[in-house]
């Protein structure tokens, strides 16, 4: 195979930013990393792109070898290319954020991976400049939760308001009015309400939800700039 000559080769790898929501809060999924350097150390799931694959395809990979499933939502985020980054070897890396609902996938988790869950604002020093692809996910995160419903990916199949409301909550760390939040959530005309309630949160109960597929695969326009209005026009419980 003729290659480039005179030009530096390097790896190329891919890590996933996996975030989750257990109910309570939003937390991020970190592993212990099985090989030097840094052998033991908190670490993104990540892995090498092979050579007949693609960045996407590697990281579809990685996560299935984790989870044991397929389909997830994963969106590329960045390409961190610092000739130092990696301390072993010049490596680049495609950084992916993808979301889960952790009560989900709790037990397809692999055991080999030694997979821990850590609240996104407390994470622990992790290995070469991943926490600042978690910071730069963070952000990236926000944002596209204001334009588009994406937040869905964290719930499970029927949710109440209250969950939802907490989700945004832990997502842009701020508390909203419950009163406006639950007007705005309903105009945008993207939940189902369903006849069943969770008895457990309260004695008087809250009623499921879930969402309108075909909404939400259209993207519907009515979400566009929900979360900004909820901060901007005084939404915010005082």
């Amino acid at each position: 195979m003729r290659r480039y000559s005179q030009q530096t080769r390097m790896l190329l790898a891919v890590d996933c930013i996996v975030v989750g929501y257990d109910g309570q809060d939003l937390k991020l999924l970190v592993i212990q990393r099985s090989f030097e350097p840094f052998k033991g150390q908190w670490s993104l799931v990540g892995g090498f792109v092979h050579e007949n694959e693609s960045a996407e395809d590697a990281a579809k990979r990685v996560l299935t070898e984790l989870t044991g499933l397929d389909g997830l939502y994963m969106e590329q985020l960045h390409t961190f290319t610092a000739p130092k980054r990696d301390t072993h070897e010049r490596t680049a890396s495609v950084a992916f954020f993808t979301l889960i609902d952790i009560q989900k996938y709790t037990q397809q988790m692999s055991d080999d991976y030694h997979p821990a869950w850590f609240n996104i604002n407390e994470v622990p020093h992790l290995i070469f400049d991943h926490n600042e692809m978690v910071e730069l996910a963070k952000e990236k995160l926000r944002y596209k939760a204001a334009l588009h419903p994406l937040v869905f990916e964290l719930l499970p199949a029927k949710f109440t308001l209250p969950q939802l409301q907490n989700l945004y909550e832990c997502m842009y760390d701020t508390k909203f009015d419950k009163g406006n939040f639950t007007r705005k959530v309903r105009s945008t005309k993207l939940l189902v309400k369903l006849k069943e309630k969770d008895k457990l949160s309260s004695k008087k109960g809250a009623f499921y939800y879930k969402v309108d597929a075909k909404k939400y695969d259209a993207g519907i326009k009515s979400f566009l700039n929900f979360a900004p209005s909820l901060l901007n026009n005084g939404l915010k419980s005082k």
